[in-house]
């Protein structure tokens, strides 16, 4: 068996999110043994504002962005790719239309003169 937690994200509050948000990007923070400091300046925004975000306090996404990508974590946005999806009628149309095989060219009328 596995031992999965399922977290239902519609349940949390606006606030519950940022907090969670937060927690994510300190936790990792603190695996890469990085500062706050170290991650603020590296991220262009002061060491205050990094402490918000991990407090799940509101900063803008430019800040989430620039954070996620010093630490490496830009991959979380691997939930956001939108695939393209066929229908099995449409791959079944798109079938019918290909050829399966060559054929001769029929012979129509011709444009030489009778003369």
């Amino acid at each position: 068996m596995h031992n999965y937690s399922y977290i239902n994200w519609h349940a949390m509050s606006d606030k519950a999110l940022a907090e969670h948000i937060g927690s994510f990007i300190k936790h990792h923070r603190l695996l890469q043994n990085k500062s706050q400091s170290e991650v603020a300046s590296a991220a262009s925004i002061s060491r205050s504002t990094l402490s918000l975000l991990e407090n799940g306090e509101p900063v803008n996404i430019a800040t989430l962005l620039q954070v996620l990508r010093i630490l490496n974590l830009l991959h979380v946005f691997d939930a956001f790719h939108i695939e393209k999806v066929i229908s099995p009628l449409a791959i079944v149309k798109e079938a019918k239309l290909q050829r399966l095989r060559a054929g001769r060219r029929k012979k129509g009328p011709t444009n030489e003169s009778e003369w």
